[in-house]
């Protein structure tokens, strides 16, 4: 089976939606299908009649021929078309990625990101400039999973709008230091610039090994013109990967014959001290002490008016376990890709939640190891809430939601036969319809590519729903609070039945105990 994936990457559009797109079609039709394109530098326009192209799109006049992923604004100017962007998502198959984090495709492909240009010296706070913050969170994502020296393998893909300092001498004025800092610590095989205005692909160069990976990896660094530029540089880049975690050793180390030296091996860059980074290992771990919750992230309080940029990632998402905001209380037991937690406003005292540890967006984008991991949980559940005299249910909502959460529900076992007669009845009440599959076993099964809602019910029936336009986000909530089931409609929003802290802990405390002996982690 061929573990490749074809992905194109665009440079700046500056509103040319309507010939980047129809380009992009026929490219994806002469040597596709490509799974995803990505947009790096300006995407929209400082003129608003440019921006005017969009309108269709959003319409559902034309249709966008692949699914589209974009950085954030890069001026003041651009801030104000971010504004009102819900959920990332700006139309179908246009999605905002965020200010920064790291974003992996179901073939296993990572890819980094980091929106804006570095924040000059003496320059207050702008939502389009980014800091040695930003790029700790984008570094140690890319790292969190790193056990040992010998099996980091870098990221498929790094998106910056700004250059790295160091890559070309011509082009430091306007470069970041920081960018350089980051692409020598994650060591992207594919580096992807825009804002120059110009196609510049040297000779890819290699990094030496570290204390990070003994692997000598290589980088292709890649600038890409702006859309319909008058020299006709190239502005659209092709590439048919193998992600990084299934390739073999030896072809990740392998050398070319016109390898230029690291651009970066010769910058100073001892003044960026990173709050994540221990001096002789590097390793990353999760504090379930709370030694980090006095932690503050800078930036966030400006007193002037401006339109808000929505920033999906690491720093600020509640489930992320890099997040120096996560509510360490409610953890019950962490896997490797996967934790357990108190759910917030549970429904009952065995409510809790399957979280991935990184920012995965949904259970469709999940590699297969990740999958692995998730059936492991789900059959130490079952075994857990059958010794409860209870059933299990797992529902997942891909919607209005940036981090993957599956609510694990258990229920006395003589309700079993109601739950997909409940399933059924709100269906009927919110005009929904849904689909019937086998057990779930395989993300493939799963929509690759928009919002879903999946339940995977106790008889081994899976529903699924893409009609996701006005969904419920309370539906799950919804089903099982309802008087055939748990009968309590004051639970359905879990901002009613919000516990203090002390009864979270003492229902974590609970469940820990009661779920030790089926702990797969422990």
């Amino acid at each position: 089976m061929d573990s490749k994936i074809k992905v194109l990457v665009c440079g700046d559009v500056r509103g040319r939606f309507k010939q980047m797109f129809q380009r992009v079609e026929s490219i994806n039709k002469k040597a596709g299908p490509f799974e995803i394109l990505l947009c790096v530098g300006d995407f929209f326009s400082t003129d608003e009649k440019q921006n005017e192209e969009l309108i269709a799109y959003r319409n559902g006049h034309k249709n966008i021929p692949v699914p589209t992923y974009i950085l954030g604004p890069n001026n003041e100017k651009s801030l104000e078309f971010y504004k009102d962007i819900e959920d990332g998502e700006i139309c179908s198959n246009l999605t905002y990625l965020g200010k920064r984090g790291l974003y992996t495709l179901s073939s296993g492909t990572k890819i980094a990101y980091l929106s804006g240009i570095e924040k000059p010296n003496g320059a207050k706070d702008e939502d389009y400039y980014f800091q040695l913050d930003d790029i700790e969170a984008v570094r140690n994502s890319c790292l969190v999973n790193k056990s040992s020296a010998s099996d980091y393998r870098g990221v498929d893909i790094l998106l910056t709008s700004q250059w790295p300092y160091g890559v070309a001498e011509e082009g430091n004025s306007n470069a970041s230091k920081l960018i350089a800092f980051l692409c020598r610590d994650i060591k992207p095989r594919y580096h992807f610039c825009g804002l120059s205005q110009k196609y510049y692909e040297p000779a890819p160069y290699r990094l030496k090994s570290d204390q990070i990976t003994q692997l000598e990896l290589c980088t292709r660094f890649i600038s890409l013109a702006d859309v319909g530029n008058s020299n006709k540089h190239k502005y659209i880049y092709a590439l048919s990967l193998t992600p990084v975690e299934k390739m073999r050793v030896l072809e990740l180390i392998q050398k070319t014959t016109n390898e230029t030296k690291c651009p970066f091996s010769d910058i100073d860059f001892k003044d960026l001290k990173l709050k994540g980074q221990e001096t002789e290992s590097k390793q990353y771990f999760f504090d379930m002490e709370g030694k980090n919750e006095n932690r503050k992230r800078k930036g966030n309080d400006h007193q002037h008016k401006r339109p808000k940029v929505q920033q999906w990632d690491q720093d600020i998402c509640w489930f992320c376990l890099s997040c120096p905001n996560v509510e360490k209380h409610l953890i019950i037991t962490i896997g490797s890709h996967f934790y357990l937690a108190l759910a917030k406003g549970p429904i009952n005292d065995y409510h809790i939640l399957i979280l991935s540890i990184t920012h995965i967006p949904c259970a469709a984008q999940l590699t297969e190891d990740d999958w692995k991991e998730l059936l492991r949980f789900k059959k130490a559940l079952r075994k857990f809430f059958k010794e409860q005299n209870q059933v299990v249910c797992f529902t997942e909502r891909n919607y209005k939601t940036s981090h993957l959460q599956i609510n694990v529900f258990g229920i006395d076992e003589g309700y079993a036969w109601k739950i997909q007669h409940a399933f059924e009845d709100k269906a009927e009440e919110f005009n929904l319809e849904f689909e019937t599959l086998p057990p779930l076993d395989s993300s493939q099964m799963l929509p690759q590519q928009g919002p879903y809602f999946v339940a995977e019910l106790p008889n081994e029936t899976t529903l699924i729903t893409r009609q996701m336009k006005h969904f419920p986000i309370h539906y799950a909530r919804d089903v099982f609070c309802s008087e055939n089931l748990l009968n309590c409609d004051e639970k359905v929003d879990w901002r009613a039945c919000k516990l203090d802290v002390e009864s979270e802990t003492s229902l974590v405390k609970n469940f820990r105990e009661n779920f030790a002996k089926f702990d797969f982690t422990s």
